[in-house]
């Protein structure tokens, strides 16, 4: 079965996490938006440790391995996701956020960037 969810259900589903675990987790506020930022960091640096250890080649090549990283991956997003959440940030902002980004980068000079950065 082929999915490719919308950021729309990834916000939905993380909705329903927190409905089902909201006696435990903090509340649904604009103030905790923090504490996941640094969960999510938290999980980014499980996914680098997992290249360190088992090299990109293995996560390519040997399904195990692929799948606990992809399963980090996935908790990096859910936090991120926990952060658009509680800053009532909307799929429509993050969609037009997201492209006029992509448009500048397209057409940025990285490389020129990265020279006189560190000039």
């Amino acid at each position: 079965m082929e999915k490719d969810l919308k950021i729309s259900e990834l916000k939905q589903m993380q909705y329903k996490l927190f409905e089902a675990n909201k006696e435990k987790w903090n509340d649904m506020e604009p103030k905790y938006a923090k504490d996941h930022m640094l969960y999510m960091i938290e999980e980014i640096g499980e996914c680098i440790a997992i290249i360190k250890k088992k090299k990109i080649d293995n996560i390519m090549n040997d399904e195990k391995i692929r799948s606990r990283f992809i399963e980090e991956m996935c908790d990096v997003m859910m936090y991120y996701v926990e952060v658009l959440n509680r800053l009532n940030i909307t799929e429509e902002e993050f969609s037009e956020a997201y492209i006029n980004k992509n448009h500048i980068n397209l057409n940025r000079n990285f490389e020129e960037e990265r020279k006189q950065k560190y000039i």
